[in-house]
């Protein structure tokens, strides 16, 4: 296959595009085009964002974070490779089936519709879609996010990397991922490659889940792949190590 060198970088839910800082430099200096677009009302600066929500936070759903990356891809001289995490490896998932990705990569990555999560998911993700709050959006404690995102980091390390990362997040995201038939995924369907990464200690998303949705695509000539990452959190992407998972996946892609 042709290697596109444009790379779109998917945040998922609470936290925004800084969280892709690192990532969007690296690969830069292996000579891509790396996009890092902020999903619908998760623009701006993250503790500023925890002061004052963005105005269009509360409207964001699952289906305009998609649809504002079919734009995105749809402007680029070649489709691009599309890396998402957590939410959005699900929306990586949509927009392989779509066929708007060279190659996809989900990282700790959500289930469509139609993969039922696991326990240890509900439990940690209920709050984020709302149901039994007055509040208008989610944002999560510092003891949420030690538990379900930074469980591997050294405690001196947890205070700073919410302050780096935690912005609020709209319920209406969650809420069309297990309740609007636009978040089902196809998976008898012939698609481009994609690769699955797990992290070993993830919270949220455990690797079970990973696998489980890796194992789940049916067409015999279409490439899935799968690595589990022992020892990491749903943090994967900014903790320490996180060179060591975009190496992988840009040797996984430049091979295929």
């Amino acid at each position: 296959m042709t290697k596109s060198k444009s790379i779109i970088l998917i945040h998922g839910n609470f936290v925004n595009d800084t969280s892709w800082t690192k990532w969007k430099e690296h690969y830069e200096q292996k000579g891509y085009k790396v996009y890092t677009p902020a999903n619908p009302g998760h623009g701006g600066n993250p503790s500023d964002l925890r002061k004052q929500v963005h105005p269009d936070l509360i409207k964001t759903g699952f289906i305009d974070v998609v649809n504002n990356i079919v734009k995105l891809a749809d402007s680029l001289p070649e489709k691009p490779l599309i890396i998402g995490h957590s939410m959005a490896g699900m929306a990586t998932m949509k927009l392989l089936e779509l066929g708007k990705a060279a190659a996809a990569v989900s990282i700790d990555g959500a289930p469509p519709k139609n993969v039922f999560p696991p326990f240890t998911t509900l439990k940690s993700v209920l709050p984020a879609f709302g149901f039994f709050s007055s509040a208008k959006y989610f944002m999560g404690s510092r003891d949420w996010y030690d538990k379900c995102f930074f469980n591997t980091l050294p405690e001196r390390e947890r205070a700073d990397a919410f302050n780096t990362i935690a912005v609020p997040e709209s319920y209406k995201v969650s809420r069309e991922l297990v309740l609007n038939s636009f978040s089902n995924i196809d998976f008898s369907k012939a698609h481009n490659p994609i690769l699955f990464i797990g992290g070993g200690s993830d919270n949220i998303f455990p690797a079970s889940l990973t696998t489980t949705l890796a194992k789940k695509y049916k067409d015999k000539n279409s490439r899935v792949d799968l690595k589990i990452f022992q020892g990491k959190s749903h943090f994967i992407c900014g903790e320490t190590g996180w060179e060591i998972i975009a190496d992988y996946i840009i040797d996984w892609y430049e091979k295929l």
